[in-house]
């Protein structure tokens, strides 16, 4: 915890232990990105493989019922980037916000 009497300016080693603990994180989150990806890219693989050649209708029209498990899983890579680059943009706020104003 820092003093209200120090400078609004982080200490060296202050800097240096968020920015090491940053660089963790960040480590963190691609990797857990990067392995959801391959999860939902096994699963289609899965989905497509042992499904049968059967259709169904929707709106009137025959869809390869292989499709839809596709479909699902897409939305949910959509879901799982659109989160990743939200939190890029809030960690980059964040840390624009810790450094304070560019001199």
């Amino acid at each position: 915890m820092r003093d209200e009497s120090q400078p609004e300016e982080m200490i060296g080693s202050e800097r240096a232990e968020l920015q090491s603990r940053n660089v963790g994180q960040n480590r963190d989150l691609d990797r857990r990105f990067y392995t959801a990806l391959w999860a939902y890219a096994v699963l289609g693989a899965l989905a497509w493989f042992t499904l049968g050649e059967g259709s169904v209708f929707v709106a009137g029209r025959p869809v390869e019922l292989r499709l839809l498990p596709l479909l699902v899983l897409g939305g949910f890579a959509l879901r799982t980037v659109v989160a990743r680059q939200a939190e890029k943009i809030r960690r980059d706020e964040k840390k624009a916000s810790d450094q304070g104003p560019v001199r």
